[in-house]
């Protein structure tokens, strides 16, 4: 009995390369997006782990702030304890919580980045509520929520101080979380590239765009963006059920 020998066409064998071709940039792309994905969350998390020992610092220090009060109003010089409750106020509003959601890890994030935005000469206006558990992971929403912000420091950045504003509204709206962030621009529209807008950070830096896509669609969400009038919205639809 003859054996037959299978000879692939050209065509099959141009369509087995492709394939090949494929599977390897899929996987280089998901080791990148990983990869960043740490990198995001490492950072987070020293952020966190900064404002907390700020705090930790400040309360440590509060006994010693009392017993120097007291002594100025041992001595009767109000002025000084004036001057001292000032300096105390100032360093308190470094550290202080400007964002209470109800949910602990949202709370986190959200004020360590209204604090460093606010290190560059960045104004925050954010109204959030969260529930304290949520469906979705809260480290997919400690990822959508630090790409969004970082995004929105960097194109604030560009502006002149006076300039620079950052909104944020999080809410429920039935069984759906929603989120929207808004920055102004540099006077320029961006532009777009099939659903997403194209990334001013270079060749191997735009994953954030592409790691909030891809949470967003595995939680079978939705997500706008728009650029019109020099201002830069995202909003997004998280559902809860």
């Amino acid at each position: 009995m003859g054996f037959f020998t299978f000879k692939e066409s050209p065509v099959q064998r141009d369509a087995e390369s492709g394939r090949r071709r494929r599977h390897f940039f899929t996987k280089r792309i998901d080791k990148r997006i990983s990869a960043y994905q740490q990198e995001l969350v490492e950072t987070h998390y020293r952020e966190v782990d900064n404002m907390y020992r700020q705090i930790r610092g400040w309360r440590h220090d509060y006994r010693n702030h009392i017993q120097t009060m007291k002594a100025y109003a041992a001595s009767g010089d109000l002025e000084a304890i004036r001057r001292y409750l000032d300096l105390l106020d100032e360093d308190l509003t470094t550290v202080d919580t400007v964002i209470k959601t109800g949910n602990p890890m949202t709370d986190a994030i959200l004020n360590s980045k209204i604090s460093l935005a606010r290190s560059k000469e960045i104004k925050v206006i954010a109204d959030a509520h969260i529930p304290v558990r949520l469906k979705s992971s809260e480290l997919d929403l400690c990822c959508i929520i630090g790409n969004l912000f970082d995004n929105a420091i960097e194109a604030s950045m560009e502006l002149p101080a006076d300039r620079r504003v950052i909104r944020v509204y999080m809410d429920m709206r039935s069984t759906q979380l929603y989120l929207s962030f808004t920055n102004f621009t540099a006077g320029k529209k961006l532009k777009k590239e099939g659903k997403l807008f194209r990334s001013t950070k270079g060749r191997d830096r735009g994953f954030g765009l592409v790691r909030i896509d891809a949470i967003v669609e595995r939680l079978e969400g939705y997500i706008s963006r728009n650029s019109e009038d020099g201002a830069f919205t995202t909003e997004i639809l998280l559902p809860q059920v």
